[in-house]
Order: structure tokens, then C-alpha cells, then sequence
């Protein structure tokens, strides 16, 4: 699905979600620069079975260690997930990638390291068609992890496009996570 496709399901949802990952900076952008593997939203972790719901039209499997198991509608979220895929099995392909949060409605918390808070309403933006995303900031700070080719073409695509307090931010949260990452200087000469 593409991020309008989720949003249109997910239009009767009373809580907190996201688009994620590099769709994240599309909606941000306002159009596709590029293909995606697939399409992540988050939700805060006690909200899974909301959004489940939901999306009861799709087969969720919980993702753990490198194993996939097929979750059945009645069954609990086990306490070690974090990730579900949702897919639609009579067409025989994934719809979605539903990550779990820590946060609260009010508060934003990077699952990676839970020092690092803000207010949902700082890390969450809408889209003019009213898709919520997750700040590019933020989600460089995701991609920093790896810094795979797509990561850094999504951060040379986006690092000029930073307010002059976003590009201190994730300076200050560049340094802190990943010392000496490659990021850190085109942040400071740009």
C-alpha cells in the first residue's frame, strides 16, 4: 500500500500512528522520490489490537530474531514483538509493517534509546492530505543506525531541506549515538 492507501483505512483510528522510514520523508516531501521494500507505521505498543482491528482484512505475523509466525486474530501480542507484518495472504503479498513503540499520546520516545523524548506534536507532522509522519529528522536518526545506500540517498536528499535547529539536533543526537558518523560533517558544513 502506498501511505494514502493506509491512511484511508485507518481513517476511523482514535489513536496515535505514524508513517515511518523513507515513506515518512515522501509524505514529508509530497510526492515519491524514490521506491520502497514497504510501508512502516508505528503505533504506541498498548494500541496494537486497535490496529489490528482495524486491519482485520490482513493476516498479522509477529517478526522476532529473524523468525516470522503467523499471529491468529484472537491471540495476544507476545511481550518480546515489536514488529508485525500485515499481510494480505489470498493475493499472496505483504500490505504492511507495523512497528511498536514505548511512547505515550503525548510523548514521543526513540525506541533505540528511551533518553531521547519529545513531544508527539514535535516528532509527528501531518501531511496536507492528512497523513501523520514521522519527522525526517527523526528518522535520519532511525536510518544513522545502518547508513545503507538508500539511507544516505534519503539524507543527501533531505539535509539541505533541515531547519538551522533540526541540523542541531541531530547533530547533538548523531554525536551521542553514533561518534564520528560520516553525517556529522555534512551537517556542520551545509
Amino acid at each position: 500500500w502506498s501511505p494514502d492507501e493506509l491512511g484511508q483505512r485507518l481513517r476511523e483510528a482514535v489513536l496515535p500512528w505514524y508513517v515511518a522510514g523513507g515513506w515518512a520523508l515522501d509524505v514529508a516531501h509530497g510526492k515519491q522520490t524514490r521506491e520502497h521494500e514497504d510501508l512502516e507505521f508505528v503505533v504506541i505498543r498498548d494500541d496494537v489490537d486497535h490496529f489490528r482491528a482495524l486491519l482485520r482484512d490482513l493476516d498479522f505475523f509477529t517478526v522476532n530474531n529473524g523468525k516470522i509466525e503467523y499471529l491468529p486474530p484472537s491471540a495476544s501480542l507476545p511481550g518480546d514483538v515489536w514488529q508485525l507484518w500485515g499481510g494480505d495472504m489470498r493475493r499472496a503479498c505483504w500490505r504492511v509493517d507495523m512497528m511498536m513503540e514505548p511512547g505515550t499520546p503525548d510523548l514521543w520516545i526513540y525506541k533505540r534509546d528511551q533518553t531521547i523524548q519529545m513531544a508527539r506534536s514535535d516528532a509527528v507532522h501531518v501531511s496536507e492530505t492528512g497523513i501523520p509522519y514521522l519527522a525526517p529528522i527523526n528518522v535520519m536518526l532511525f536510518k544513522a543506525k545502518y547508513c545503507r545506500k538508500k539511507d544516505q540517498r534519503d539524507f543527501n536528499f533531505f539535509r539541505n531541506k533541515f531547519s538551522t535547529e533540526e541540523k542541531e539536533q541531530l547533530l547533538v543526537w548523531l554525536n551521542e549515538l553514533h561518534p564520528g558518523h560520516e553525517w556529522i560533517e555534512h551537517l556542520q558544513i551545509s
